[in-house]
């Protein structure tokens, strides 16, 4: 017993080392990058996205063997999804580079400027967070889109992933550091934690003072064990209990469109619907088609007592049906008799990410609009789009479902803080 926990605790002082020593290298880079100028970090970021492609053969065959490792050992579809690159998927890495090189520049931004009665000039501007960690599952395009945006946000970044997806991130990083060093920027700014055990994300979690900000992007446990075990502050991003309500005034076509994309485009994403709510009106009709649908598409469904009046072949929803992120081709539906029901329904049961209405009735969508609590509200749209690209952001970190210090996809505002210069001409306090 004394030799097992003599190991342990070597291998937490041997984690808290490493990261110590990633959290001083990446101080230094981003001491670098507060003051980088824009073009400078524009034409990092397209070096980035060149040595991305460049490598992509290569990440893409060491790619190939963990997700085929990922299926041998079992894991579910929906994780074999996010970890699996394809060219398309690397092309996309390598244009949301690109399209955050083409935004603004947050850094410096003046926000508000006032002159005080005793002379004092004030103005709030724009500054980088500093360094920024990520503890993130077997998503490898997390590990291109951080990087990018807290590189054009003058953060350093420290990325900690899964050991499925080691292997893949310790390339694409490897080709995002060159891309970083031929456009003449401390490569440092990029750093990957290549221990990926359970030892190294707590010994990130605890490491105040050497990281300003931790966000973890994953499934609800990964994210309850961040937010509760962290010494860190964190943004709490990403799980997506979404729902779609159709409410009695909606075009029923419309509908099913919206219905069928929010659950079956990609289902294991956190924008992605979990639950469906239809108003007793259309039940009658709306059901049977919505059925038959998604039923083609492989989606299994899971009704209340009064869907399966309808559908009575559809499984029987429990209480943990309405709670639960699928993150794959499983939907629970229920009949609801008011908007009343509905917003009470999502209110709930939601995670606060996104929520959609599907109406014609103006003053129903604004009730939803004012009265549902989450990041993103919809009304005649698929949740789908909640994503920063989609929203014109560049490519996104997270999914904020908390209410501070951001909400819903954060971009390049989300990774600054503010800073207060203050002008004066001898000015002393007297009171």
């Amino acid at each position: 017993m004394a030799t097992g926990q003599g190991s342990e605790a070597a291998a937490v002082g041997e984690a808290q080392r490493l990261i110590e020593e990633l959290g001083a290298r990446a101080r230094a880079a981003a001491r670098q990058l507060a003051h980088a100028s824009s073009q400078a970090k524009d034409a990092a970021l397209l070096r980035m996205a060149e040595e991305l492609v460049s490598a992509q053969d290569e990440i893409l065959r060491i790619n190939q063997q963990e997700w085929e490792d990922a299926q041998q050992a079992g894991r579910p579809a929906a994780f074999v999804d996010r970890l699996r690159l394809t060219p398309a998927r690397v092309r996309g890495m390598a244009q949301g580079l690109r399209s955050v090189a083409s935004l603004p520049d947050p850094v410096g931004e003046g926000l508000w400027r006032r002159v005080r009665p005793n002379g004092l000039v004030i103005e709030a501007v724009r500054v980088p967070l500093g360094v920024i960690g990520i503890i993130y599952e077997a998503r490898p395009n997390v590990t291109a889109d951080a990087a990018g945006l807290c590189l054009k946000a003058g953060n350093a970044v420290i990325l900690r992933g899964g050991h499925e997806a080691l292997q893949t991130n310790r390339a694409i990083v490897s080709s995002l550091r060159r891309g970083l060093e031929q456009a003449g920027l401390p490569a440092d700014a990029v750093l990957l934690v290549e221990r990926p055990e359970r030892a190294t994300a707590v010994a990130l979690m605890q490491a105040r003072g050497w990281v300003d900000v931790l966000i973890p992007r994953g499934g609800a446990q990964l994210i309850q064990t961040v937010v509760q075990e962290s010494k860190v502050p964190v943004i709490e991003t990403g799980v997506g209990n979404c729902h779609t309500y159709v409410d009695a005034a909606a075009d029923l076509d419309m509908a099913l469109e919206i219905v069928y994309n929010a659950k079956c485009q990609r289902p294991s994403v956190c924008n992605a619907m979990e639950t469906l709510l239809v108003h007793a009106a259309v039940a009658d009709r709306f059901l049977p088609a919505m059925a038959a649908r998604l039923e083609a598409a492989g989606v299994e469904l899971r009704g209340c007592p009064r869907v399966r009046e309808r559908l009575p072949h559809v499984r029987e929803a429990t209480e943990e049906d309405w709670a639960t992120e699928y993150l794959d081709l499983i939907l629970a539906v229920k009949v609801v008799d008011s908007l009343d029901e509905a917003i009470a329904h999502i209110n709930h049961y939601g995670s606060g990410h996104s929520e959609a209405i599907v109406t014609r009735d103006y003053l129903a969508a604004q009730r939803f609009l004012d009265e549902v609590d989450a990041a993103c509200v919809y009304v005649n749209a698929s949740t789908r789009f909640s994503d920063g690209e989609q929203f014109g952001m560049g490519a996104e970190i997270g999914i904020s479902t908390q209410k501070l210090h951001a909400r819903g996809p954060m971009g390049l505002e989300e990774l600054t803080t503010r800073k207060f210069r203050v002008y004066g001409q001898g000015q002393v306090r007297k009171d």
